[in-house]
């Protein structure tokens, strides 16, 4: 599926505030509602708008420390640790990527201490060989 300018500004809308109606939408892009909506459904039917979600404040619930984690697996065994991975609370996203290591986590953390036992004691995976950790000073742009 091809998208147009009208899906494109749309798309910008619903990343910036994806609670607004059809009609504030519409008036903001310059079209009616229901090309807003015939659209949205569009989209919504070729995945392109996969869901939608809200955007927390980590920091406000006590997380105050974000750590980017490069992590290498043993051959064959990168799927696997993908999905362990995933399932630890502390964690936001994990990018299966190309280069020197196998995989990126994103994590959450409300201390260095807790940093520090997330990858002593969750990630003594034994299928993971290697994990490189960093923590986030500044978080200069964030967008999703």
């Amino acid at each position: 599926m091809s998208i147009d300018a009208i899906d494109s500004k749309i798309l910008k809308s619903v990343l910036v505030d994806a609670r607004l109606s059809y009609r504030q939408m519409a008036y903001q892009i310059g079209v009616s509602a229901p090309t807003v909506l015939s659209r949205i459904n569009k989209l919504q039917y070729h995945r392109i708008i996969k869901s939608y979600s809200a955007i927390v404040d980590h920091e406000k619930l006590g997380n105050d420390l974000t750590a980017i984690i490069e992590g290498t697996a043993q051959k064959g065994k990168i799927a696997e640790v993908e999905r362990a991975m995933s399932k630890f609370p502390n964690v936001c996203a994990v990018y299966d990527i190309t280069g020197l290591t196998d995989m990126v986590t994103i994590a959450k953390f409300r201390n260095r201490r807790e940093l520090g036992n997330f990858v002593k004691r969750d990630l003594a995976l034994p299928s993971i060989e290697r994990t490189n950790s960093h923590m986030v000073l500044v978080t200069v742009k964030r967008e999703l």
